[in-house]
């Protein structure tokens, strides 16, 4: 209809390439221009001048041959100023762009392992960037960005490496593992080491209590009784612990049954035991 009445609009953003019988006459900017159709003029087409954008899947090997599927993302516009070039020279900007990529891509990651792959995807997406920008220039075309938004190895790489991460942090946690089990018996060894060594201590006063005790009521005794030896005085201390010991077995009801010598001589018989174990102590330690 505008064309009819030999005015036609143009969208924001986009120019309109105005021919006259056939041949390229002018680049019509945004707005309303005027189109005298019947002097032969008429539109050519439409050229977009915003950023475009083109995600190129390229399947390619590594140095250590492993294949992977590098998808790199091409931003890319027509320049006002190469808006003719952009329109006339290309029939197929997109297919140029994604033979650029393959191009780039399937000479950069051939040189690197499946590791550098990844650390250097930049330099590959700045490597693809800078060839694509020598070559779309001469077309009118302008290279906003290139990125490499994925590096996809074959399934099969996938799973191993996979593997190979998770026996890695197995192997890790066991040795931290092992780690924590060698302190945990360190520290359990040291603990029991100090339990005994405070239990002894424990036993050596003890033992020294009573051997104090006893000293002190030899003594008082020895002042109070006169006449009395030493001896009289250790088997009544003897007879004392003798019939609190039994009483002390009689009064326990979780004690098991403890056969034992009873009977008048019984307490001269342990007491000539202590004394005989004594005395031959003390010969050893003289000799």
């Amino acid at each position: 209809m505008g064309q009819l009445l030999c005015c036609v609009k143009v969208e924001q953003s986009t120019v309109a390439m105005r021919e006259r019988f056939g041949r390229f006459d002018k680049v019509l900017e945004p707005g309303l221009h005027c189109l005298p159709w019947v002097f032969g003029s008429q539109i050519g087409g439409y050229l977009s001048l915003r950023v475009q954008k083109l995600d190129v899947r390229c399947e390619t090997k590594t140095k250590d041959n492993v294949f992977v599927t590098v998808i790199a993302s091409v931003q890319y516009r027509a320049l006002l100023e190469k808006s003719v070039d952009a329109f006339y020279k290309l029939s197929n900007t997109k297919e140029q762009i994604q033979a650029y990529v393959f191009d780039v891509i399937r000479a950069c990651v051939p040189k690197m392992n499946l590791d550098a792959v990844f650390e250097q995807k930049n330099e590959v997406a700045k490597a693809v960037e800078v060839e694509l920008e020598k070559a779309m220039t001469n077309y009118g075309f302008e290279i906003v960005q290139t990125l490499i938004i994925d590096i996809v190895p074959a399934e099969t790489v996938k799973k191993a490496m996979n593997e190979i991460n998770a026996a890695a942090r197995m192997r890790v946690a066991t040795q931290d593992k092992a780690e924590a089990e060698k302190i945990l018996q360190i520290k359990r060894a040291e603990a029991e080491a100090e339990s005994k060594y405070l239990s002894g201590l424990g036993i050596a006063r003890q033992r020294q209590a009573i051997v104090d005790g006893l000293r002190e009521s030899v003594l008082a005794f020895s002042d109070n009784v006169p006449g009395t030896t030493a001896k009289d005085v250790m088997d009544m201390v003897l007879v004392t612990q003798y019939f609190d010991t039994m009483k002390e077995i009689g009064a326990s009801s979780k004690s098991s049954s403890v056969f034992i010598p009873h009977g008048p001589g019984a307490v001269r018989d342990v007491a000539g035991q202590i004394r005989d174990g004594l005395l031959q102590a003390h010969a050893h330690e003289t000799l």
